[in-house]
């Protein structure tokens, strides 16, 4: 099945899954260097002996870099489509070293654009599914659309 193109071809509950990925100690290590975002959280093995999670966890940006990644890599890309920006982005569960992440997608709304009316404004949940089938990251992504009669 093709994936949708004009804003039309969107369908409210319609999802897809993407591939997964398995994060690494390189992968927070880079991320920890490319971001600036030393907090011992991520970066100290013997400070996080002392917190809940004991292990050092991946950050939340890296995990949100990593699975939107995930969702264009896996489709062509949409000429007709461009970010607007996302929402409600929330990290119900650690991600550690070892895990393997893979994104559900899936049509939230779709309604007219307010200002643009050959376009439309679609919401699609990202959730983050980890390993054991646990959520460990959500964030609603919108996207402003093209009409095909627009």
């Amino acid at each position: 099945m093709n994936p949708p193109e004009f804003f039309e071809d969107f369908e409210i509950g319609a999802s897809r899954l993407t591939p997964a990925r398995t994060i690494t100690e390189a992968d927070i290590v880079f991320h920890a260097g490319h971001s600036g975002d030393f907090m011992p959280h991520h970066t100290d093995a013997e400070f996080c002996k002392s917190q809940p999670f004991e292990k050092i966890i991946a950050h939340g940006t890296m995990t949100f870099a990593i699975a939107i990644g995930l969702t264009v890599s896996s489709q062509p890309l949409n000429p007709n489509g461009m970010s607007y920006g996302y929402n409600k982005i929330r990290y119900p569960r650690p991600v550690f070293a070892g895990d393997t992440i893979k994104v559900k997608v899936s049509v939230l709304s779709k309604e007219d654009h307010p200002k643009q009316l050959d376009h439309g404004i679609v919401v699609e949940a990202k959730e983050v599914i980890n390993q054991n089938g646990e959520v460990v990251m959500y964030a609603e992504h919108l996207i402003i659309v093209k009409k095909r009669n627009g």
